[in-house]
């Protein structure tokens, strides 16, 4: 699977944009704020239905205009998608599939897996244990739609129980059976989502040290562990023994909305004993390990969004990190970078059919 032709209108910094993409690797040179996270922006909005940077679809709207649309072809091997994306500013956005809009955003999810690195990978990192959580959820749901809806009564359960909590504290009383039920509910549904994402940490994590050892030629060891209350024993019973806690905190102290998951280098935490380079480089294998599990799982090898991956990195590691993204095993790669020059010498290295576009004041030319 592979976007054959990209267009936009009032996207951000993109007045009206219509270009035509190479199947296997899209280079985008410019300097900083010129655009280029952008169009990975708008690629993500076709894959999600939402966008990546920022916080709602309004401010995706070029200044002073109404409305802005995305477009995008996809080429896959038995049929081509085509899939569009538009909001008119105070109303509802539309996703369209074929010219059919979608009732739900989430049957969506997954028709378009893609895998996005970027510096904003840092947050798995530095912030956090939602950040950690958010980035399980986002992998899984792309192949497991019963997961995405399994969480989304979860979310939805979690907030009723911590309402009735506050509800208590303010009326005074406190009415176990009302939490009986959401306790239940969250239960069953927090054990399935914990199964998922046990697999998936098990399946990822083999796959992901692969990556790291070949990247820092084998220099360090990693790992990556899932942190759970629901590997303690039944989440049924420990909500019960926890009710008068959260009585007290007016909040739901038991369940998978508590998971994490635990990065370390060399045996400990990343956060504290890694540079920024081993930090890079753990993100990155992250993410690669992350592409070859959703290339196994789904109906097509994901597209893989690369933005401004050689920063904070030695040579050695991006000549490791060029050998990989020239392998046969990835499909569509999209690249930014600051520097002319130096994309230049990298792709002079990468035995592939390309495209190299410079992008300066909302436009992409060719090179």
């Amino acid at each position: 699977m592979f976007l054959s032709q990209l267009s936009l209108i009032n996207f951000k910094t993109y007045s009206e944009l219509d270009v035509s993409l190479s199947s296997r690797l899209n280079c985008f040179v410019g300097n900083n704020g010129v655009g280029k996270s952008n169009l990975f922006d708008a690629v993500y909005y076709l894959a999600f239905g939402k966008s990546w940077l920022n916080g709602t679809d309004a401010d995706s709207i070029r200044h002073e205009e109404d409305f802005f649309m995305i477009r995008g072809d996809f080429e896959f091997d038995d049929r081509q998608e085509k899939i569009h994306c538009g909001l008119k500013r105070d109303q509802k956005k539309r996703l369209t599939r074929n010219d059919k809009e979608y009732s739900r955003l989430a049957d969506h999810i997954g028709l378009i897996p893609l895998v996005m690195v970027s510096p904003a990978d840092s947050s798995l990192i530095q912030d956090g244990s939602e950040e950690r959580r958010r980035y399980m959820n986002g992998v899984i749901s792309q192949y497991d739609h019963q997961y995405l809806e399994d969480l989304m009564r979860y979310n939805k359960a979690l907030i009723q129980r911590n309402r009735l909590l506050k509800e208590f504290a303010r009326g005074g009383y406190f009415d176990e059976e009302s939490l009986e039920m959401w306790d239940h509910q969250m239960a069953m549904l927090g054990e399935r989502i914990f199964t998922r994402r046990k697999e998936f940490i098990s399946e990822l994590l083999p796959v992901f040290r692969y990556y790291y050892e070949f990247i820092s030629q084998g220099k360090e060891k990693i790992d990556l562990t899932y942190r759970s209350q629901a590997l303690r024993g039944d989440l049924a019973e420990q909500m019960r023994k926890a009710r008068e806690r959260d009585r007290s905190l007016q909040f739901t102290t038991i369940g998978i909305h508590r998971d994490d998951l635990i990065l370390e280098l060399a045996g400990y935490p990343i956060k504290q004993q890694g540079s920024q380079g081993q930090q890079k480089t753990y993100l990155v294998s992250l993410k690669m390990a992350q592409f070859e599990f959703l290339a196994q799982v789904a109906s097509s090898r994901p597209l893989l969004l690369l933005d401004d991956l050689f920063d904070k990195l030695d040579k050695q590691r991006v000549t490791q990190i060029i050998k990989l993204v020239s392998d046969n095993r990835f499909g569509q790669i999209f690249l930014t970078d600051t520097n002319e020059q130096h994309l230049q010498a990298i792709l002079s290295e990468i035995p592939i059919d390309h495209k190299l576009f410079r992008v300066a004041d909302g436009q992409l030319f060719e090179i």
